[in-house]
């Protein structure tokens, strides 16, 4: 950052851009001001707590603006500057794909309870809780699947990026017809078809339809998966299901009807029932 070329200040260009954002509605203005802002001129958010008389080249300043527009029009901080933290690694994210949601790291921490040696990530997206699961277990190798050709390319983006292509193999389609795994873990659609209309603009305008919306009841992906999962479990395996509010009862009955023993269910940092988990074991 520098004074030369100056097109405002650190300060004015957070100030200016966190009223807008407010006004459009988004969540964490000043946050979202800040992404975009370091996204801009390069550096950390630090740097702009520390210099913020610092001027904004013209060019930064232009790149801010056009970022800052599409975050107005409720756009995600994730697909404007293309990547996403999720658990210790940053995932390229565009709109291909849902943003990784904190939430779902959940069925990552089942994983590292459980330490299997072979996983199946059904829905994979990104293919964040692949990567993460083939990061943190070592000995871990992990077989991840999407029906949408545009995530499973993101996602092989993201594999080779992190050098795991040794051990993420990515398919396409749900649960593969023959494999044996010691844990199934899945992040399917569970959206009713009624709530889409009253999603947040950042999800209903901008990430796929198709990965968030399952039927009238927002099962009907689960209920179609679940069976093939517990087919290609290995003897004491487990299916771990992430689900939305208010679907874990109804989905813990259905493992429980597939012959899973223990069925729980685990909840997210908010307390919301968030993945239900199913085990052989008795």
């Amino acid at each position: 950052m520098t004074a030369g070329t100056s097109a405002g200040t650190v300060r004015g260009a957070l100030s200016a851009a966190s009223d807008a954002l407010a006004a459009a509605g988004a969540e964490w203005p000043r946050l979202d001001a800040e992404l975009l802002l370091v996204e801009a001129i390069g550096g950390d958010r630090a740097r702009l707590a520390a210099e913020p008389e610092a001027g904004v080249d013209s060019a930064a300043a232009r790149r801010f603006g056009e970022m800052v527009r599409r975050r107005i029009r409720r756009e995600p901080v994730a697909y404007i500057v293309g990547r996403k933290g999720f658990r210790h690694l940053e995932l390229s994210v565009d709109a291909r794909a849902l943003v990784p949601r904190p939430e779902t790291e959940l069925l990552v921490e089942i994983a590292l309870e459980l330490e299997p040696h072979a996983v199946l990530d059904v829905g994979t997206g990104s293919g964040a809780v692949a990567l993460a699961v083939a990061d943190e277990l070592p000995d871990c190798e992990v077989t991840a699947t999407d029906t949408s050709p545009a995530a499973l390319d993101l996602a092989r983006h993201n594999v080779d990026r992190m050098g795991l292509a040794d051990r993420v193999l990515l398919e396409r389609g749900t649960v593969p017809p023959e494999g044996s795994f010691d844990m199934v873990l899945a992040n399917l659609p569970y959206v009713r078809e009624d709530e889409w209309d009253d999603l947040e603009p950042e999800i209903s305008r901008y990430e796929p339809r198709e990965a968030l919306v399952a039927g009238p009841d927002g099962l009907e992906a689960i209920a179609s998966a679940a069976p093939a999962a517990a087919a290609v479990l290995a003897p004491g395996g487990a299916l771990g299901i992430e689900v939305g509010a208010g679907q874990a009862g109804a989905v813990a009955e259905l493992l429980l009807d597939l012959g899973f023993r223990q069925v729980e269910a685990r909840r997210d940092l908010a307390g919301i029932p968030r993945v239900v988990l199913g085990r052989e074991g008795g």
